[in-house]
C-alpha cells in the first residue's frame, strides 16, 4: 500500500516533534468503520493507573463537538459527560475537553483506547484531569511529562 503525501507529511511531523522513541511511527487506517485510525508507537501499556474517572482530552480538531466526543468515548463505559471547552467570544473549540465515567475502570479502558487515535482527523491524546491543586503544583514546574507518554509539545498541526 503507498502511503498518500498527507500521510507522509504527517509521520515526518510526528517523527520531528516527539521523542526519539517514537520515530518509527505510522499510521494505521482501517476500512472498517468501527474502529478509529490510530497512531503506532504510543505505547500505552505502561501508564500510571488513574485516581479519578475524568479524562483531559488534548489535540481535538476546532469541528469536534460535544456530541462527536461523546460518541467516540460511549464505547468504553457510560459517559457522566462529554465536553468540549470553547472560546467565549468566537465559540469555537479551543482544542481540548473532558471526559467523565462512571468508574475509575472505565476510563481506564478508554485512556488505553483513545490514547493516540484520530478524532475529526486530528490525533487526540488521553490524560488522566487534574484537580485544581495538581494544575497548582504543576505550574510550578517547568519540565512538563505526559502521562500518556509524549514529552514533546503535543500540537500535531494547526489549520488556522
Amino acid at each position: 500500500m503507498a502511503l498518500s503525501a498527507s500521510t507522509l507529511g504527517l509521520r515526518r511531523l510526528l517523527s520531528a516533534t516527539f521523542s526519539p522513541s517514537l520515530k518509527n511511527l505510522s499510521v494505521c487506517a482501517t476500512r472498517d468503520s468501527s474502529s478509529i485510525p490510530q497512531i503506532e508507537g504510543i505505547d500505552n501499556s505502561n501508564l500510571p493507573p488513574l485516581t479519578t474517572p475524568k479524562l483531559f482530552i488534548s489535540g481535538l480538531s476546532r469541528i469536534t463537538t460535544d456530541e462527536k466526543l461523546k460518541e467516540a468515548f460511549s464505547r468504553y463505559g457510560q459517559l457522566l459527560e462529554a465536553k468540549v471547552i470553547t472560546d467565549r467570544a468566537s465559540g469555537r473549540s479551543k482544542g481540548f475537553g473532558f471526559v467523565k465515567y462512571g468508574t475509575i475502570e472505565e476510563a481506564e479502558e478508554a485512556r488505553k483506547g483513545m490514547n493516540g487515535h484520530f478524532l475529526d482527523g486530528w490525533v487526540i491524546f488521553v490524560d488522566p484531569a487534574k484537580s485544581a491543586a495538581q494544575k497548582a503544583t504543576a505550574k510550578q514546574s517547568e519540565a512538563y511529562s505526559s502521562p500518556s507518554g509524549v514529552k514533546a509539545n503535543k500540537t500535531v498541526g494547526w489549520c488556522g
